[in-house]
């Protein structure tokens, strides 16, 4: 390419780039903007940040050639081969130059490579640099270096006076294991923060991340979501429009209501915390955890989840929802506790830990009790520390209960120890039976049948055939049978036993009432909202646990007459190991 072809090829992108170093006439401009219909309402310009003018001149240090021409571009020294600036601490070479030493610039052309400071390198086709404004405009296969990042793009202009290289035709950049594009951005050397506008794509091999605004440092590999971003990770998305994500540590840390979602779990809360090696999820502040495919969620102000081993906890107003039937169960405790076992197998199965405090309610059945254990693998659910169970008008409560439970409609109760079953007929009537163990069968949610053992005491008011009592019967037997139908009692089977009728009028207050009897509608959760308030029994009437004793010890006796025999045995296998 001889001298010509250099400078026409210079005006060509000029021309291209709609720079000119011709200055237009003054009535050229004012009949251009009355075309333009502009001069009535001018447009609003952008506000500029203050630039301060540089001192430095921009020194050429080499050229193979230098010449001019005075007609193409008087105001211009003509460089070619192996073409050297420098400017401060830049240096810049090229294949040709137009060298415009008045304007303190230059604009060079093939194989440009600029270095600054050793630790920034901008190489691209074309180059622009005003050395008053340090103002370097790079366009065509551009790429900027800085330490172990490279930035990508057709388009960049680099501030030095800030320290700031920005493109605007789309950009990538590449760090040691990410990848980010987008439409717009920006990188600045000194603090190593990129900020990426417009269909922002950042690629990890362990993630990706989709986002609209975006803000990464190269140097630490943290990235900070300030806008609506998704972030696919394996099993588990996350949704996000404020936070920030280690993409080395695979961490994240978001605000405003983010989401995590793993496998038809979800978590949504004011903050996360997430870490996706084991995957450990902790939400704080309105914490809504949805399990899609059990269809139960937990809601509370803390909420933690591993999804490698299907473990979760809340607390902080925890409540756990059944919404898998009909009718939703609510649940409240201090704290809740989810395991799961044989994860990622066909014979999985859970258990829930409810830890003090316990209140539930659902509209057919409602409980409270000091903590609870839920087991999915045979659908029991047992109750301890003065549990009691209510349904309708009846009431039962024992040391410990047992509930079964089929399609989250009871099957089956077994109450341990003290058991009281208590049905209310009216405000100074209820139907009594004690004993130390009683088990009953429902049938669609209607009790069938009550089974009772060991000391067996009933207060009872019959019915005659138009529903009125009869009188009351007192009966103390080792079992006992309830049959029920239609919602009433059908039939009462006893063995042995001893008891009265007595006339209505001839019972007695104390004869009406077990010993134990309790009716603590008063501690029963009336609504979903009211799981929250704790009500404990009134003074003196709380369930003490019996006394269980333990087998007898040995007497010194019998020790000595087993030791003997024992002593034998251990020496015939100690000889017949040695043979």
């Amino acid at each position: 390419m001889d001298s010509k072809q250099t400078i026409r090829h210079g005006e060509k992108r000029y021309s291209r780039l709609g720079i000119s170093r011709r200055r237009p006439s003054i009535i050229y401009c004012l009949l251009l903007l009355i075309s333009l219909n502009i001069i009535a309402a001018p447009p609003a310009r952008k506000a500029r940040k203050p630039r301060r003018q540089s001192d430095s001149r921009v020194h050429l240090l080499h050229a193979d050639e230098l010449f001019y021409d005075q007609y193409k571009n008087p105001n211009a020294q003509i460089l070619r081969g192996h073409v050297r600036f420098r400017h401060d601490d830049v240096i810049l070479t090229c294949d040709s130059a137009c060298y415009y030493e008045a304007d303190n610039s230059f604009d060079a052309f093939g194989h440009v490579k600029m270095n600054q400071a050793d630790t920034l390198t901008l190489t691209s086709k074309v180059l622009y640099y005003d050395g008053n404004d340090q103002m370097a405009q790079a366009r065509y296969d551009v790429v900027l270096t800085h330490f172990k990042s490279k930035l990508y793009t057709d388009s960049l202009d680099y501030d030095r006076l800030y320290n700031l290289g920005y493109f605007f035709q789309g950009g990538k950049l590449v760090d040691k294991e990410n990848t980010l594009t987008s439409e717009w951005g920006q990188y600045s050397p000194p603090t190593r923060e990129a900020v990426f506008n417009y269909n922002v794509d950042l690629t990890n091999p362990k993630f990706t991340l989709v986002s609209d605004t975006l803000h990464y440092n190269t140097g630490s590999g943290f990235a900070r979501i300030v806008g609506p971003s998704n972030i696919d990770n394996g099993d588990n998305h996350i949704y996000s429009e404020r936070g920030t994500y280690d993409t080395r540590g695979n961490k994240a840390y978001l605000l405003e209501r983010s989401i995590v979602s793993n496998k038809g779990c979800t978590i949504t809360g004011d903050s996360l915390d997430y870490t996706g090696q084991g995957a450990i999820s902790k939400a704080f502040g309105n914490v809504v955890y949805v399990d899609k495919d059990s269809r139960n969620m937990f809601l509370g102000n803390y909420v933690l989840y591993a999804d490698s081993i299907g473990y979760a906890e809340a607390a902080d107003s925890a409540v756990c929802i059944d919404y898998s039937q009909r009718d939703t169960l609510y649940c409240h405790a201090d704290s809740f506790k989810l395991y799961t076992y044989d994860i990622d197998t066909d014979s999985m199965w859970r258990e829930l830990r409810a830890y003090n405090h316990v209140r539930a309610f659902r509209i057919d059945v409602q409980a409270v009790c000091d903590s609870m254990v839920f087991i999915s693998r045979d659908s029991c659910l047992t109750m301890y520390r003065d549990p009691i169970l209510w349904q309708q008008g009846q009431q039962l409560l024992g040391e410990e209960i047992k509930v079964w439970v089929n399609d989250s409609t009871i099957d089956s109760t077994h109450v341990i120890r003290q058991a009281l079953s208590v049905e209310r007929l009216d405000t100074m009537s209820y139907n009594q039976v004690t004993g130390n163990i009683m088990r009953s069968y429902f049938d669609k949610g209607q009790m069938k049948l009550t089974w009772v053992e060991g000391n067996v005491i009933v207060r009872y008011y019959p019915l005659d055939s138009d529903s009125l009592m009869i009188g009351l019967l007192q009966s103390e037997s080792s079992q006992l049978k309830l049959f029920m139908g239609e919602k009433q009692l059908d039939k009462i089977w006893m063995p042995e036993s001893e008891g009265k009728l007595y006339p209505l009028a001839l019972a007695a207050n104390k004869e009406r009432f077990l010993d134990n009897f309790g009716w603590f509608d008063y501690v029963r959760p009336q609504n979903k909202d009211d799981i929250f308030v704790w009500r404990p029994k009134k003074s003196g009437t709380e369930l003490k646990a019996s006394v269980q004793h333990t087998k007898p010890k040995a007497s010194l006796d019998d020790k000595r007459k087993g030791s003997a025999p024992d002593k034998g045995k251990r020496k015939a296998v100690s000889q017949e190991l040695k043979k």
